[in-house]
């Protein structure tokens, strides 16, 4: 187990805090004492909530990693978002012929909860204090979108339109010299901004809809094929 902040882990702090003034205040152990004791429980406790915590991807460019681990924190956000939904889902959606239904929901909920996994894949391709975003790969991945623009229709036709576009500047930035990386993850932010968004349409439906209803089930069925379509277009980005 390895050493880590306790500043970086309030928890921890707090532990340390109340030893401190409960030493001090009903034990009656001098400072000399109480205060290293509380240094040690701070310490100890950052480090068993670090060991709990998934390894942290960190770029090497410091501007880079800046908006990496906020478009990462993002997709944690999200994730723990959709367990929180496939709960509901699995409360809510409990009679014999709801169990379809479900299954479309739950792995809505599966999909956007392997977005921190992938976040980290890209980080992988982004490594390097001078790495720039490949030309043919941006255009790999907009020939991808564009398949997919001809063979959707509706919203995930709309979607991969904007991937598309997305693309396109990336390549434009790319061609120029300059680090198409941030755009990238600009485009994996807005991504995950407007899953949440219908993640939480999705979850107001089954709050309020009469579930039992062909028209409620074929709108949760559509939201939960629009989050999927979300996590497709992070695919392409990703692949």
């Amino acid at each position: 187990m390895k050493l880590a902040n306790p500043l970086q882990y309030p928890l921890a702090v707090l532990a340390g805090g109340i030893f401190l003034v409960g030493a001090v205040r009903v034990g009656r152990l001098p400072a000399f004492v109480a205060i290293p004791g509380a240094a040690i429980i701070a310490t100890a406790g950052a480090a068993v909530l670090n060991s709990r915590e998934p390894d942290r991807v960190e770029l090497t460019n410091k501007a880079i990693n800046r908006e990496f681990q906020q478009v990462r924190q993002q997709a944690v956000a999200l994730g723990e978002r959709a367990d929180e939904l496939n709960t509901e889902a699995t409360r809510l959606l409990t009679d014999s012929d709801q169990i379809e239904l479900l299954g479309v929901v739950q792995y809505a909920c599966d999909r956007t909860q392997e977005l921190p996994q992938k976040i980290d894949q890209l980080a992988l391709k982004m490594e390097g204090q001078d790495a720039l975003l490949s030309v043919d790969d941006l255009e790999r991945q907009l020939k991808q979108a564009e398949k997919k623009v001809r063979n959707s229709k509706g919203v995930a036709q709309e979607q991969w339109g904007k991937l598309a576009n997305n693309l396109k500047r990336n390549i434009a930035l790319a061609q120029q010299g300059e680090d198409a990386r941030q755009a990238q993850l600009a485009n994996l932010s807005n991504l995950i901004v407007e899953s949440g968004g219908v993640l939480q349409q999705l979850q107001n439906k089954l709050r309020t809809a009469d579930l039992s209803s062909s028209v409620a089930a074929a709108e949760v069925r559509e939201l939960s094929d629009e989050v999927k379509a979300f996590q497709e277009n992070v695919d392409v980005l990703i692949a």
